[in-house]
């Protein structure tokens, strides 16, 4: 019955694709927006229509709360479990790393094959948004799948990202400040590339601080708890760095 309900949804108008997104999401059924945000990319880019402010931030979040209960799932069942059968723990890991893998690729179809169509050229705020939803994802896989391809294909989708954001965005917008974040996260975690990552991560900040009388009262609140967590981020990477090289001087 479910299945025969799912599957008629093609029939209905995009407001009426919008209207179940947004029942879907009050009633915290996130696979299910998945599917009806999905429905209506689809629609909408059939009609040459992107998505507008609202409906891009469901297609983020109902992405995001998917994928952030598997990589949760993902982290626990990648500790230690003395308690139990190691060969089983492994057989469940992987299967909640093909989870994750299809939902995954499923976003990045999304972006790539419609959404960035759309707006490609367009150098604004949406593009460096869809690009940097397509670098998350690519570091979302790399963590459990370490291949060089995926581990490029993140990078790359971040530097277009960051290239239009610091063209076209003030230093203070929360979008570019949120693409420092996880860029830098990513040279950190991903690419192996610590020095890296504190440059992005301080001169995003630094920047932002500069500026921080030009933020408005929508934008503040987000700014500014970005920034606070690139300072954290910086003060925890600085630290590790410190404690590493201390390191390397006591084993020479």
């Amino acid at each position: 019955m479910a299945e025969a309900t799912l599957a008629s949804i093609g029939t209905l108008t995009d407001d009426k694709l919008l209207e179940l997104v947004r029942l879907s999401e009050n009633s915290e059924r996130y696979e299910d927006m998945c599917k009806f945000i999905k429905k209506l990319v689809a629609s909408k880019s059939s009609q040459g229509k992107d998505l507008d402010v609202e409906e891009r931030n469901l297609l983020s979040v109902a992405y995001k709360n998917v994928v952030g209960q598997k990589r949760a799932a993902w982290r626990t069942l990648n500790g230690d479990f003395d308690e139990v059968d190691a060969q089983l723990t492994e057989k469940y890991k992987k299967l909640v790393e093909d989870e994750l893998e299809g939902v995954c690729k499923d976003v990045l179809d999304i972006l790539t094959n419609y959404l960035l169509k759309q707006v490609k050229g367009h150098n604004d705020e949406t593009e460096v948004f869809y690009y940097k939803m397509a670098g998350d994802y690519y570091r979302y896989l790399s963590e459990f799948r370490e291949t060089d391809d995926i581990r490029n294909n993140a990078k790359e989708f971040y530097s277009k990202a960051m290239d239009i954001a610091t063209a076209s965005l003030p230093e203070t917008h929360p979008t570019r400040l949120g693409l420092a974040l996880n860029f830098s996260v990513c040279y950190y975690e991903i690419l192996k590339e610590p020095e890296k990552a504190c440059e992005l991560a301080k001169k995003a900040f630094d920047s932002g601080i500069a500026k921080l009388d030009t933020l408005n009262d929508a934008s503040y609140k987000d700014s500014t708890l970005i920034m606070q967590l690139l300072r954290d981020n910086l003060t925890l990477w600085t630290s590790e760095q410190e404690e590493n090289e201390n390191n390397n001087q006591q084993d020479d």
